[in-house]
């Protein structure tokens, strides 16, 4: 059986729902030997700030029976490294590209955004108002409706491309602020982020990571994930949402399009198996054709209660 993987994120067209998540996959050519870039249905860049930033101390990641636990710190080369370096082998390779928005401050988005539209083969940007592991901005930006519809609305005034904001499942009223997000202009929805958590040695007597605290992500996070994603979809069934958390095969693909994501992305999976990605979207064919799907957007939104 044939079947079409094409889908969209609003007007952006993707040639499969499977994208690389924020993070993981590094600014798209860090694993090209193991998923060349350009099979996926996108790329979402590691956050990207003004300038470079060091990120946490060490250590700064620690794993879990079904997961991890970050506190990178959002680490990054800096916005004008990325333009110079990364983004011209990725518009060569005709890759589409999502570049990660991060900022301590509201002018430091703009910033980002700024310098990138003086560049060609940018999709969208996805503003990161969600991080749990920095001490200024990430989430400060995602949990009050108001700041957030207000950064959003600056970051629509400053570009034309398409504006995703990724959303955290920490925030205290999840669909307040994806409706503040659609107010202030947003395009498309993301989620969820990883949630708040910690780890601790038992024998030492301390937490393991340097920072305390961080994220959690992984397979443990998944069935919050789809909770999330359910309710966002169901309570604005129009906007388009890329579903995050826990993605580890093809069902898990379909079980997000069928909670109404239109597009997922993969992350920390791919710390474990470079070719994750890939061999996910393989597993969403078989899974399609073995359940007589001759178009995956058919799964979107398709809880049958």
């Amino acid at each position: 059986m044939n079947v079409s993987l094409r889908t969209h994120v609003g007007d952006l067209a993707l040639q499969n729902p499977v994208m690389a998540a924020s993070g993981t996959f590094g600014y798209g050519l860090d694993l090209v030997e193991f998923c060349p870039p350009e099979r996926l249905g996108g790329v979402v860049t590691k956050g990207l700030s003004p300038k470079p930033r060091r990120g946490n101390p060490t250590p700064r990641i620690v794993e879990t029976a079904a997961g991890m636990i970050n506190a990178i710190g959002l680490q990054n080369i800096g916005v004008e490294a990325f333009c110079r370096d990364a983004l011209p082998e990725l518009r060569r390779r005709n890759v589409l590209v999502v570049v990660n928005v991060f900022g301590e401050t509201q002018d430091a988005y703009l910033e980002v955004i700024t310098r990138c539209e003086r560049d060609e083969g940018i999709a969208a940007y996805e503003l990161n108002v969600s991080c749990p592991n920095v001490t200024a901005g990430g989430m400060e930006f995602g949990h009050d409706a108001g700041t957030l519809m207000s950064l959003v609305a600056r970051c629509r005034a400053s570009t034309s491309r398409r504006l995703w904001v990724k959303l955290s499942p920490n925030a205290p009223y999840l669909v307040d602020t994806a409706r503040a997000a659609v107010d202030g202009g947003a395009d498309a929805l993301s989620l969820i982020n990883t949630l708040r958590a910690m780890a601790i040695d038992a024998v030492a007597r301390r937490p393991v990571l340097a920072t305390r605290c961080g994220g959690l992500s992984g397979p443990a996070i998944k069935p919050i994930a789809l909770r999330m994603v359910d309710e966002v979809h169901r309570a604005l069934p129009a906007v388009p949402l890329v579903g995050i958390g826990g993605i580890e095969s093809g069902r898990d693909v379909a079980e997000f399009l069928l909670a109404g994501a239109s597009a997922v992305q993969v992350g920390t999976a791919i710390v474990r198996d470079p070719t994750a990605a890939l061999r996910i979207a393989g597993e969403l064919e078989a899974f399609c054709a073995a359940h007589g799907v001759a178009d995956v957007t058919e799964l979107i939104g398709g809880l049958t209660c």
